[in-house]
């Protein structure tokens, strides 16, 4: 008996999955003045029908009573997703809260669960825009600086390894978490183009492997998370052209997804990877250009850069066989500074984020990485 309540106090379902099925449960039945509200999975345009159809009142309901659907409703509302993640949030963190003083959990779980109500408080302050939240296991969550709705460019960020909602954002080592990247990339892309149209999503909105054990050396994560970057480029608001910044593992799930990126998706730029598990650009099957950048401090490089039976992710992205435009990543420093204010990447970045191709600076220290380009001076 007491082994029977031991097990039970441990293997306990995580709080996130069950707020997310109840949420999906109460929405499957859910209607609003009378109609029933679309599928949970129902296609963007079809979720952006249902809701220009609704006055604001209508919306905000919907918004209040079911956030943990609405706020990951690809087609929905930019704005109304923010506010149902805000509220989504806030529950959340009230239920982590509890658990964190349930003496039936271990003092393991009781300890995670406050680091999560912690993290679910910061991610729902005001002024916070929250486009994808489920608390379900580690936790998925992206978020938007700028105006996603008025941007010309829009630049996501794909994280690798060890990215959780408890990860997404760091007070130390800030610029190795997403948030900090995207927010270094935002400011950077403001200060490289003042007067053009820019929003950066921090995207950890898939299963990232923990560590750099066996998950990390298969692109098993990597398929699943490619479907979900394949659908958030796909049902980004308006028409904006989208770049892929793809950091450490965040790379192979970026060129898993390649072939099946949409036509707006323009750029891939790819940072430290351990490999795309293809053998070169024109395997992977994209119309986008592939840009790549590595540290000469980088560890990734001493990665064997080969696949076999499945372990590891192909051929090296910055080898010249590879094809792709090498990029100066100078005074970056490891694997974890490219997003580093002042380095040559970040400046790149910004660079290819807000389309001012003519000025990116090539890693050969001539004019090869632009070639092609058109509206630059070796196009």
């Amino acid at each position: 008996m007491l082994a029977t309540t031991g097990w039970t106090a441990v293997h306990r379902p995580d709080a996130g999955t069950s707020l997310r099925a109840a949420a999906l449960a109460a929405w499957s039945t859910a209607r609003i003045d009378g109609r029933p509200v679309p599928p949970a999975d129902a296609p963007a345009r079809t979720v952006a029908r249902f809701f220009a159809d609704l006055d604001a009142t209508g919306r905000a309901r919907l918004a209040e009573t079911h956030p943990f659907v609405v706020g990951n409703l690809a087609g929905a509302p930019a704005a109304l997703r923010y506010r149902a993640n805000l509220r989504a949030l806030e529950q959340a963190e009230q239920v982590e809260e509890a658990r964190s003083r349930d003496v039936s959990l271990t003092p393991a779980d009781r300890t995670t669960a406050g680091r999560r109500a912690h993290r679910f408080a910061s991610l729902a302050t005001p002024g916070r825009q929250i486009l994808v939240f489920d608390p379900t296991g580690g936790g998925l969550v992206a978020e938007v600086f700028g105006d996603l709705d008025r941007a010309s460019r829009v630049s996501v960020i794909v994280p690798g390894v060890d990215t959780d909602a408890l990860t997404f954002e760091r007070s130390q080592r800030r610029l190795t978490a997403p948030v900090g990247m995207a927010q270094s990339l935002y400011e950077a892309e403001r200060a490289a183009a003042p007067d053009s149209r820019t929003a950066v999503i921090a995207w950890a909105g898939y299963v990232a492997p923990t560590g750099v054990g066996m998950d990390a050396a298969t692109g098993r994560m990597a398929v699943d998370g490619a479907v979900r970057l394949q659908a958030l480029t796909a049902t980004l608001p308006g028409d904006a052209g989208v770049a892929l910044f793809c950091h450490s593992y965040g790379s192979v799930v970026c060129g898993v997804a390649a072939h099946g990126l949409p036509a707006r998706v323009t750029d891939v730029v790819v940072a430290g990877s351990p490999g795309m598990r293809a053998d070169s650009v024109a395997e992977l099957g994209t119309s986008a250009r592939v840009w790549a950048t590595r540290d000469s401090g980088d560890w990734i490089a001493d990665v064997p850069h080969l696949e076999v039976g499945g372990l590891g992710h192909g051929a090296d992205p910055v080898s010249p066989g590879f094809g792709a435009r090498l990029l100066s990543s100078a005074g970056a420093r490891l694997h974890t500074g490219y997003f580093e204010p002042g380095t040559g990447s970040l400046d790149n970045f910004a660079k290819i984020g807000t389309g001012t191709f003519g000025s990116v600076v090539c890693a050969t220290g001539d004019d090869a990485c632009r070639r092609g380009i058109s509206g630059t001076d070796t196009d």
